[in-house]
């Protein structure tokens, strides 16, 4: 019986490290992605080359994490610093993937998961580096949203309850797409909402329509309750940190632009660790 158990907690640490793997390719193709998306660059060509140089970069000199390493930050051709977002956004991938299949196992729901992470990760750090949210993690990640709702069926329990007080009882593929349709629309509305009164009351934009796109991507995956969640950790987070941010550097708030989407995209994988919707 021992024996079975160890050979149970094996099998599921080889596919977490294997998924793992995988995580750090895909960082690597997010890397890509955070720097060309907002830039309306194509993310198929040309081939990954030095940003400062343009010189191509050898499959030997692309292994994530790795290559960084061996070459200590520095580009092969011309010596100029690689930025540390490149492994760390491998890393960070690579770690994601490892805890959610050592959690979940190879599942539908692990898929899930994970490409809901790699997706926030994108996002997070292209918000850092270019206050930009591209549609093609937004918009795009709305419609990964739906297809796992179907894949991977889900509840949640606000929905539960709103189509309980309309007479609806679902179960299944009907209350995951029910499920789905208030996580994208709801929390969405409200931020915009929330964002158009402070635009009427200050004066000025408070809000970019970047970050309704990722509050509704956001709820597409985890449901109503979870994208409600992370609004409310997000912003209450934002207001602290970014708060703290500005103080401390001496910037000034009228004018200084706070990433509210990584706050966003921070506390998505934080709800989600802690089981909703995903």
């Amino acid at each position: 019986m021992i024996e079975a158990d160890v050979l149970i907690e094996a099998t599921v640490l080889i596919e977490a490290t294997v998924a793992s793997v995988f995580g750090l390719v895909i960082g690597s193709f997010l890397n890509v992605c955070i720097h060309r998306w907002p830039r309306n660059r194509s993310v198929i060509k040309p081939r990954s080359h030095c940003v400062r140089c343009r010189q191509p970069i050898a499959w030997y000199d692309n292994i994530p994490v790795l290559s960084y390493l061996i070459l200590r930050g520095r580009c092969r051709h011309c010596g100029k610093h690689i930025s540390w977002r490149y492994p760390l956004v491998e890393l960070l991938t690579g770690v994601l993937f490892f805890a959610i299949v050592l959690q979940k196992g190879p599942t539908a729901a692990a898929l899930k998961a994970c490409v809901f992470s790699a997706i926030l990760v994108a996002l997070i750090f292209s918000d850092l580096e270019k206050r930009l949210l591209p549609d093609e993690l937004t918009k795009g990640g709305i419609f990964l949203g739906f297809a796992f709702a179907v894949i991977a069926p889900f509840s949640d329990l606000p929905t539960q309850i709103v189509l309980s007080l309309c007479g609806l009882q679902l179960t299944g593929r009907p209350l995951s797409l029910a499920a789905f349709a208030f996580g994208t629309f709801w929390p969405a509305f409200i931020l915009w909402g929330a964002g158009w009164l402070y635009g009427k009351i200050r004066h000025r934009e408070g809000l970019g329509f970047g970050d309704v796109k990722l509050v509704a991507m956001i709820g597409s995956f985890l449901g109503l309750q979870g994208a409600l969640l992370t609004l409310t950790l997000g912003s209450v987070s934002g207001s602290v940190i970014g708060y703290s941010y500005i103080k401390l550097t001496g910037k000034d708030p009228a004018t200084y632009e706070l990433p509210f989407g990584s706050f966003l995209g921070a506390a998505a994988l934080a709800v989600a660790f802690c089981g909703a919707g995903c």
